[in-house]
């Protein structure tokens, strides 16, 4: 059946099909291929999209930016000190006014209620660049990561999520993970499991595909995993929480010794970053200095032949990318 997302917003990738996650990675994996061979089609010529931004982030503006620049658009970045958004006007009629002005909104901040007004209201393509509660562009990055280093099927591959099971990563990957028929594990320590009645969802879109959705704080679920996956321990504007996760969490960085339980000589490991895996950061450094080790994953691994995370930090790109083509 074709697949045709034209017009349409990606706020979660619970409103979307596994045919329609499939035609997206297909088309990155096209135009990743055709990028490294100078091929630009500008797909985008004479479209326009803004970048609003509540969260600072390296890799999703830079990713947008060279996702439209590469086909031809143009983009405007906006952050929360450079618009009324919220303050002087409200989301609904500042969503009116750039859907007169873009073809395109993207979203990155803190609650997911704001991106579903925007995309509510604009009347153009609104895209989810990270909330609280979700991440799908990066798990599209992920998942087109893991077709590219392990050699199974998605619907065969287990992964297995380090840390903080109930932050927005842990939530995406269910997500992604339940509509593409894949055996996800949470593993984390009780007090950051989320609440069951948030996985009602998930469950029931899971026994539709095949998935295994599970939560554990047992570290015997590590084996078999063909993918280690961890991200930062405290998000922005949870640093007041730092000392009660390093106790939390200490247990649960990821080490070579948790790769060798999976039996796996050949598991990768991913982390969306930034990762807090060596002292070289200022807030590694400034927390070190108060006792706290805030390195959610050894240097050692991130350094490894294991670790495929700058390879996932490009696909964000490509990915990217295919959801601005496929959606403009």
């Amino acid at each position: 059946m074709p697949v045709n997302l034209k017009g349409r917003s990606l706020l979660t990738l619970m409103d979307f099909s596994k045919e329609e996650i499939r035609y997206l990675l297909e088309l990155s994996k096209d135009l990743k291929a055709k990028k490294r061979a100078g091929i630009s089609e500008e797909k985008l010529r004479g479209k326009s999209i803004v970048l609003l931004f509540e969260k600072t982030s390296t890799r999703t503006r830079c990713a947008f930016e060279v996702a439209s620049l590469d086909e031809g658009g143009h983009v405007t970045f906006l952050d929360s000190k450079s618009s009324q958004m919220g303050k002087k006007e409200s989301l609904e009629d500042t969503a009116k006014v750039l859907g007169r002005y873009y073809d395109g909104i993207e979203y990155r901040g803190y609650e997911q209620r704001v991106v579903e007004e925007l995309a509510r209201f604009a009347g153009v393509p609104v895209w989810n660049g990270l909330t609280d509660v979700d991440h799908p562009t990066q798990i599209l990055a992920d998942l087109l990561t893991i077709e590219e280093h392990v050699a199974k099927p998605l619907h065969k591959v287990k992964v297995v999520y380090v840390g903080d099971t109930r932050n927005n990563m842990s939530y995406a990957w269910m997500y992604g993970a339940a509509k593409m028929g894949m055996h996800y594990v949470a593993l984390g320590p009780k007090e950051l499991w989320p609440q069951e009645a948030s996985l009602v969802k998930i469950h029931e879109v899971a026994a539709a595909s095949g998935a295994v959705i599970e939560i554990t704080d047992r570290l015997d679920c590590l084996k078999g995993a063909d993918v280690i996956y961890t991200d930062v321990w405290v998000s922005m504007g949870e640093e007041d929480q730092m000392e009660q996760r390093v106790k939390l969490l200490s247990s649960f960085r990821v080490t070579m010794d948790m790769l060798k339980a999976t039996g796996n000589d050949d598991v990768i490991f991913m982390h969306c970053l930034p990762a807090y895996h060596d002292f070289e950061t200022g807030v590694a450094k400034e927390a070190m200095q108060r006792g706290l080790d805030i390195r959610e994953v050894t240097d050692e691994v991130f350094r490894s032949r294991h670790s495929v995370a700058f390879d996932e930090a490009e696909n964000r790109m490509h990915t990217i990318k295919a959801v601005l083509v496929a959606t403009l």
